[in-house]
């Protein structure tokens, strides 16, 4: 059996691959004031036109018109994005009070920073424990006419990518590496490997990578994102609770043991050293037993005094 072929354009596959067949460029505009002259000279011969009963009047009326279509004023943090019957003919991008060309429409896009921050999502880390992650996205309008014409609505186009990206690393990472707490105490370093929580900066680095490369199909530039929240799902959060007390004490434990085995060498050595007592080794190994019990138990030792003769 035969599989069959496609054929045709299959188009692109992923964002770099998308037809956006339009890029921000400058609008022409000039000072407005000219057009509020024009506009109150167009008035006056309206007047002066009705007074004379001219059947020129409608002269000034159609500049007039036109030079109502003409004014735009664009606040600072905004920019007008002028189209012309379907055309875009560019951006305004300086504030202030401007002629533009006739029978335009304008579309005011903000070029402020912002930022929100994502829902709290559900997801299984790369090790199959599902966790809470949020993050806090700072993004802002880079070209103008990508993000009105290249996407439908570029705020909710943001949103959504920003927590696609974020599902897709919190997936690609486990939330903590098992055993990195009694690695660090007993070996004096970091542990080797990325997770969500002892690699933060690393994570929202990636993090801020992989929205960036999603986002630029709707002329937005990411400027920074952080992880706000990281949690174990509830149903597993008194477990894991669990474990990483377990790892706590056992760490806690290897410390202490280790200090305690350099204790009883400093003593024995120093004993040997001065020649405060000669113990054979039977008795240097009671001894070790003895100080191992006290420097490494959970309760203060009850002393007994020996009354006797150390053999005894």
């Amino acid at each position: 059996m035969t599989q069959p072929q496609v054929t045709g354009d299959v188009g692109p596959v992923g964002h770099q691959g998308a037809r956006v067949g339009v890029s921000q460029r400058k609008a022409l505009a000039v000072n407005g004031w000219i057009g509020v002259l024009i506009g109150a000279a167009s008035i006056y011969g309206i007047v002066e036109a009705v007074l004379n009963s001219s059947k020129l009047i409608w002269i000034p009326i159609v500049v007039l018109v036109l030079i109502c279509t003409m004014l735009v004023v664009v606040p600072p943090g905004r920019t007008s994005v002028i189209q012309f019957f379907g055309s875009y003919i560019g951006t305004v991008l300086r504030p202030g009070f401007w002629i533009v060309v006739p029978l335009t429409t304008k579309r005011t896009v903000s070029v402020r920073v912002r930022n929100f921050e994502t829902s709290r999502l559900k997801v299984n880390d790369a090790d199959g424990n599902p966790i809470e992650i949020a993050a806090i996205v700072v993004w802002q309008v880079r070209d103008t006419a990508k993000s009105t014409y290249a996407v439908d609505n570029y705020l909710d186009f943001v949103s959504v990518q920003s927590e696609s990206a974020l599902r897709h690393v919190a997936n690609s990472y486990p939330y903590d590496i098992p055993g990195s707490s009694v690695k660090e105490v007993q070996s004096g370093s970091e542990s080797t490997g990325t997770s969500l929580r002892g690699s933060t900066d690393e994570v929202a680095g990636e993090l801020a990578r992989e929205v960036a490369e999603r986002v630029s199909v709707a002329g937005v530039e990411i400027l920074e994102v952080r992880i706000s929240h990281l949690a174990y799902a509830q149903e597993i959060a008194q477990a894991m609770l669990r474990r990483q007390q377990a790892s706590a004490v056992v760490a806690a434990r290897g410390r202490i043991v280790e200090g305690a085995v350099g204790m009883v060498e400093l003593a024995l050595a120093r004993l040997t050293e001065d020649g405060v007592v000669d113990l054979d080794e039977e008795r240097k190994a009671s001894m070790v037993s003895n100080l191992m019990v006290v420097l490494c138990g959970d309760q203060p030792p009850s002393p007994i005094v020996n009354t006797g003769s150390l053999y005894t």
